[in-house]
C-alpha cells in the first residue's frame, strides 16, 4: 500500500525496482533477449496451428490450410516462421527477428482470418476507409 501512495504522489525513489514486468521488457529488448523471444514467439504460434490437427484430424488440416482461397496467407505464415527461427539461430540478428515477428503476428491475423466468413472483406473494407 505504501508503494502504491508513492507512486500516486510521484516520490518513488528511482533506485527502486520498478516491478518484475519492466525487467522483464528490459530483459527481452536485451540482444541476446529478443531471439530467445522470436524462438518461443514461433514455437507458440507453430504449436497453436498444429493444435487445430487435434480438433480436424492432420490431413483434413492440411487440406484446408492449401485451400485456395488461404493457400498464399498459409505459404506466408510458413516461411515468416522459417525466416524468424534463421534470423534469430543462424543470422543472430535481433533487429530481423524483430522485424519477422511482426511480419509473422500480421500473417497469422490474416491467415486466422480466412476462417471467419467475410472477415478478411470486412478487414479490408475498414482498413481501406481508415486510410482514404
Amino acid at each position: 500500500m505504501d508503494k502504491l501512495r508513492r507512486v500516486l504522489s510521484g516520490n518513488e525513489s528511482p533506485d527502486e525496482e520498478s516491478g518484475i514486468m519492466s525487467q522483464d521488457l528490459f530483459a527481452l529488448f536485451l540482444h541476446r533477449g529478443l531471439p530467445v523471444f522470436a524462438v518461443f514467439y514461433t514455437l507458440g504460434n507453430i504449436v497453436s496451428m498444429l493444435s487445430t490437427c487435434f480438433l480436424m484430424g492432420p490431413f483434413n488440416q492440411i487440406k484446408k490450410m492449401f485451400a485456395p482461397t488461404r493457400f498464399i496467407a498459409t505459404i506466408i505464415v510458413i516461411v515468416a516462421f522459417a525466416l524468424t527461427l534463421v534470423a534469430a539461430l543462424v543470422w543472430h540478428r535481433a533487429g530481423l527477428a524483430l522485424l519477422f515477428i511482426i511480419i509473422q503476428s500480421l500473417a497469422m491475423t490474416w491467415y486466422s482470418l480466412s476462417y471467419i466468413p467475410y472477415a478478411r472483406d470486412a478487414v479490408k473494407k475498414t482498413v481501406m476507409t481508415c486510410v482514404i
